[in-house]
């Protein structure tokens, strides 16, 4: 009477003990999430699970964190944390999250939960070149906005990895604000902003330090250096000099090829727009084109005939300088020719330096010094006669004894001048009146050069491209350099660092850059150069520039994946879409050379790979009973043109078994049969034998049989069965009491974990001394606990739920709380139908002492 009480109100325990569950499961799952800032130190406290579950705790996982079980607080390891490195392709935007599994409680239920790594700043922003160079020609408007590609790069998220920019100028004050940066699109676009006008002629180069700094605290800044070279427009005309003569005087006798005068014109551009061309103007007289002619290069003034004059003439030449895209600037020479001299007074020269056929040497860059003693020598009866310079020139004659000295006022210098003319006329005077017809002495002074003046190259910098796998040999450019001063001091070598890769060489008198192997750019991408120009002269002087080569991509390295064979195990109950593994795969190239594209081949369709994460995917449902394991090859090919590069992989993937499959009962073959047995049979022999088999594999298909009893049931069956072999056996010699039916109810259970699945069957055996074969017109029913229904597998305690997922949960649970409501008011009828039965089952006898009553479902 007292045995259908406990069984019948456990089913409403065990229905309210399920909804707290419930219950509990949707507080406690909600809130157990925990974060960390990375890179602590080890024994950092990062939360507890002692606030959500009672103890005691294991941590399945322990790379990362360790956890003590119990207090359920858990600690940072040695093992640091980089968020950089746990999550590489996470977004700045994203969390980065690692899940952690422990088993808590003393039943051991299994808890999901996750902790966020926060990020700190702890990466430093990095430019990629740290010399930065720009080329902006000087006639650029300003506000004009140059955008660059040199953005910094930092790996931290948040504030700690948004960057801001500022310029610092590193050399002079006074270049402050003549350019500014405008940062747009959160730092994706930098532009350089010509905030002043700009001349190269005032200055040429300007050299700044482009600083960016992150927002986090305590903020890390990373410079680079960026040099804006101002590049030469024609913007300038030619002007003559103040020192071009405007007047000079000549004897009439002066000879042929004399040097009469020469004109300087000077434009401050470069190169081809400071090219300049002298010319006379066609109103000069035909007097004077038939006189003198007009060197176009150096602007010499010379006499074309010797002059045999007696009379005194004046002969104006107006002379043009005429510049590229420019109108043709104008200054005049007076050439004043006098007439051969009846009575002459001659000048004596005293030669102190250098000379050579009557014309004086002087180095230049000498200071003032003595070149030679004048002396009048003639008729007495023009004492009192004086010397004089005519015109301005950097000489000076000085009066000493009688004689005069001639010397220079200032330095020479030979890039200005390398040679002067030097006119001494002599001031006649006869008795008290002045005479208006002065002699003329020509002195020819040569500045001898100095090796003053280093190579100078147009360029301070070069940038060119090469396309990767070239020609050995092939020429990249030609630089070259002028250097003003002459002969050996003008001869100019080239040379490349000495640190510089030997796969480049410059010729050292041409200047025209090799390089003698094929450029690759996975190895190297970029190429910076030192080339170094080196006059002749004594001691040597030299410049430097550099040359930038960017090697561009070819399409010559085909995708490569990070092994040939992919081996994933996948369990069979993934729903489809499930992610199976990542296929690694990279490409060197660059661009639409290195964008590649992955796709299955040699499958059936059940796979599918993902190109924007690398992948691999199922694509229907799989069942391992149905195919074990997958053979299938990959195939990556890049964009590449004029022809794409593809390369492949094996993928094998084997199927999980999971207990998804009950033991199907073999012998008997249904739970009417029946088996005859002799009260003879020996004690320990073998009555009969239980087959089955389970499709699943390792511990889900292991099977073992136990006979079950209805807690009714006072007798024991002189029968039991192994529970390996599922033989049959007699336990004990047949006694005048066992005669009769004995029903064996078999529960077949396999080694499926958590929850292991089983069958049923009936075994029935007849303890008679007539062997003849027995018949069952029914199959007994199971009248003992209904705990033996199957029941699905226990899930974790707690999963990441959505919100959705957890309003179901609720849901369920409040249908589950009225369900058992319903339940229990069915139990308690069940209860008092069953103890009026069991009364009168009593009081009839009607079963007989070997029989097994017993109660099942009707599937049984």
């Amino acid at each position: 009477m007292g045995h259908g009480t406990p069984d019948n109100m456990n089913w409403a325990g065990l229905l309210q003990t399920l909804l707290l569950l419930v219950h509990l499961r949707q507080i406690m799952c909600g809130s157990v999430r925990f974060s960390v800032l990375e890179e602590q130190e080890p024994g950092t406290l990062v939360g507890s699970l002692g606030e959500h579950f009672p103890p005691p705790y294991q941590l399945l996982t322990q790379d990362y964190l360790s956890m003590d079980i119990n207090t359920g607080n858990f600690y940072t390891t040695e093992k640091r944390m980089d968020r950089e490195a746990l999550c590489p392709e996470e977004t700045k935007a994203e969390e980065c999250i690692i899940l952690l599994y422990a088993i808590v409680r003393p039943s051991g239920d299994l808890i999901q939960f996750p902790v966020i790594i926060e990020d700190i700043n702890d990466n430093t922003p990095r430019f990629e070149n740290s010399d930065i160079h720009l080329r902006i020609s000087e006639d650029a408007t300003v506000g004009t906005s140059f955008l660059f590609d040199y953005q910094a790069q930092d790996r931290d998220a948040g504030l700690n990895g948004e960057l801001q920019y500022h310029l610092e100028y590193s050399d002079d004050d006074d270049d402050n604000g003549v350019f500014g940066l405008k940062v747009e699109e959160d730092g994706l676009f930098i532009m350089l902003v010509v905030q002043t006008a700009l001349d190269r002629e005032t200055k040429d180069q300007y050299r700044m330090v482009l600083v960016a700094t992150d927002r986090g605290a305590g903020p890390l800044s990373v410079t680079a250096t960026l040099t804006v070279t101002v590049t030469d427009v024609n913007d300038n005309c030619p002007r003559f000099s103040s020192d071009s003569p405007s007047s000079v005087t000549i004897p009439g006798d002066s000879p042929k090829n004399m040097l009469v005068a020469q004109v300087r014109a000077a434009d401050p551009d470069l190169g081809l727009n400071a090219a300049i061309a002298y010319s006379l103007s066609p109103k000069v007289s035909e007097r004077a084109k038939k006189l003198f002619s007009l060197d176009s290069h150096t602007g010499y003034i010379t006499l074309t005939q010797d002059l045999g004059s007696d009379n005194s003439e004046e002969l104006v030449l107006k002379v043009l300088a005429s510049g590229h895209h420019c109108p043709p600037a104008d200054t005049q020479v007076t050439v004043c020719v006098l007439p051969k001299a009846t009575q002459e007074l001659t000048i004596k020269i005293g030669f102190i330096v250098e000379h050579e056929n009557q014309t004086l040497v002087l180095p230049e860059n000498q200071p003032p010094t003595v070149l030679a003693v004048l002396e009048l020598e003639g008729d007495s009866s023009l004492k009192g006669s004086s010397l004089a310079i005519e015109g301005e020139v950097p000489f000076t004659l000085n009066p000493q004894n009688g004689k005069y000295l001639l010397s220079t006022s200032k330095p020479l210098d030979y890039e200005l001048k390398s040679e002067h003319q030097i006119s001494v006329i002599v001031h006649r005077r006869s008795g008290e009146v002045s005479a208006a017809t002065p002699s003329r002495q020509v002195l020819r002074v040569k500045v001898a050069d100095v090796n003053d003046n280093p190579p100078h190259f147009p360029q301070s910098h070069y940038q060119l491209e090469v396309v990767e796998n070239n020609q050995p040999g092939m020429p990249l450019l030609q630089v070259s350099a002028s250097d003003a001063d002459s002969g050996n001091n003008s001869r100019v070598t080239y040379m490349l660092d000495k640190h510089t890769s030997t796969i480049f060489n410059i010729d050292p008198v041409t200047g025209h850059l090799c390089v003698s192997a094929s450029l690759d750019r996975e190895q190297q991408a970029a190429h910076n150069l030192t080339v170094f120009a080196r006059d002749s002269g004594s001691p040597p002087l030299e410049s430097v520039t550099t040359v930038s080569i960017r090697v561009l991509d070819q399409n010559d390295n085909a995708p490569v994946f990070r092994t040939p064979h992919f081996i994933f195990f996948v369990p069979e109950n993934v729903p489809p879409f499930a992610q199976v593994g990542s296929v690694g795969m990279t490409d060197p190239d660059e661009g639409e050379n290195g964008n590649t594209e992955l796709r299955v081949v040699s499958s059936s369709g059940t796979f599918v790979v993902d190109n924007g994460t690398g992948t691999l995917r199922t694509n229907t449902n799989l069942d391992r009973e149905t195919e074990g394991h997958y053979e299938l090859y990959l195939l990556a090919s890049d964009h590449g043109h004029p022809v794409a590069l593809t390369s492949s992989a094996r993928v094998t993937i084997f199927v999980q078994d999971i207990n998804d499959n009950q033991p199907k009962v073999i012998l008997p073959s249904s739970n009417s049969s029946c088996l005859t047995v002799s009260p003879s049979a020996v004690a320990g022999s073998t009555v009969t034998k239980i087959h089955a088999i389970d499709e699943d594999s390792g511990l889900n298909s292991e099977i073992t049989y136990t006979a079950v009893a209805p807690e009714t049931s006072q007798s024991s069956s002189p029968f039991q069965v192994d529970s390996r072999s599922g033989n049959i056996t007699l336990a004990q010699q047949l006694l005048q009491k066992d005669l009769g039916m004995h029903h064996l109810f078999i529960v077949v259970r396999d080694g499926g974990k958590p929850m292991p699945l089983y069958s049923t069957v009936w075994v029935n055996l007849l303890v008679n001394d007539s062997m003849e074969p027995c018949h069952l017109d029914r199959a007994p029913t199971w009248t003992g606990t209904q705990q033996l229904a199957q029941t699905p597998p226990r899930a974790p305690m707690c999963e990441m739920e959505s919100p959705s997922s957890a309003q179901l949960t609720l849901l369920a649970g409040v249908g589950l709380m009225l369900t058992s409501t319903c339940l229990l008011s069915v139990t308690v009828a069940l209860y008092l139908k069953q103890r009026r039965g069991r009364a009168r089952r009593k009081t009839s006898g009607q079963f007989e002492e070997n029989n097994i009553p017993l109660r099942h479902k009707d599937k049984y």
